[in-house]
C-alpha cells in the first residue's frame, strides 16, 4: 500500500506498524545534483573512466546520497507530513552495498520504539527502522530514524 498515508500524530504510530514507499529510479542526473549541492565531486561517484577501473567497476552513489534517498522516502510517504517536529538522528546507520546508477530503490519501515519525553507534552519520540533495497531485493540501506512528532491537540 504504497503511498496511501495520511500524516501521523504522536499517537497514531504503534509499535510494529509498517510503511512502505513508492519506487525510483536512481539517475545520472541524481548523482549531479548530489555532488554540486555536497560539493563532494569524488571521482568515485563522477568520473565514468576513472570509476571503471576500480572496485565496483562503475560510478557509484555517495554514501551520503544514499542516505538523504531514504529519508527522502520516509517524507515522501506523507505520514510526517506537518507533525514532525525535528529528525533526532539515528542509533545506527549501515550501507552494505552500493547504489548504482539505473537502480530502483525503494524503502520498507517499521515503528520499533514510541516514548513520551518527559520536557516535552506536545510531541514525542518514534523511531522508524528502514530497510532500503534495490530492484534485485539487494539491501542498500538500513537504519534506524528517530523523530520528534507532535501530538495531537485536545479537541482535534
Amino acid at each position: 500500500m504504497p503511498y496511501s498515508y495520511t500524516p501521523h500524530h504522536f499517537g497514531d504510530f504503534e509499535e510494529g506498524q509498517t510503511f512502505e514507499s513508492v519506487g525510483r529510479t536512481v539517475t545520472e542526473y541524481d548523482f549531479v545534483m548530489h555532488s554540486a549541492f555536497a560539493g563532494d565531486w569524488t571521482e568515485l561517484h563522477t568520473n565514468k573512466e576513472y570509476a571503471e577501473d576500480e572496485n565496483f567497476g562503475e560510478r557509484v552513489a555517495h554514501g551520503p546520497m544514499t542516505f538523504v534517498l531514504a529519508t527522502g522516502f520516509v517524507y515522501r510517504t506523507g505520514i510526517l507530513e506537518r507533525t514532525v517536529l525535528a529528525f533526532l538522528g539515528m542509533n545506527y546507520m549501515d550501507i552494505p552495498n552500493p547504489v548504482h546508477m539505473d537502480d530502483t530503490i525503494s524503502l520498507d519501515m517499521e515503528v520499533v520504539e514510541t516514548k513520551d519525553i518527559s520536557s516535552r507534552d506536545d510531541a514525542g519520540l518514534v523511531v522508524i527502522d528502514t530497510t532500503m533495497t534495490n530492484q534485485e531485493d539487494t539491501v542498500v540501506f538500513e537504519g534506524d530514524m528517530k523523530f520528534l512528532i507532535k501530538k495531537e491537540a485536545e479537541g482535534e
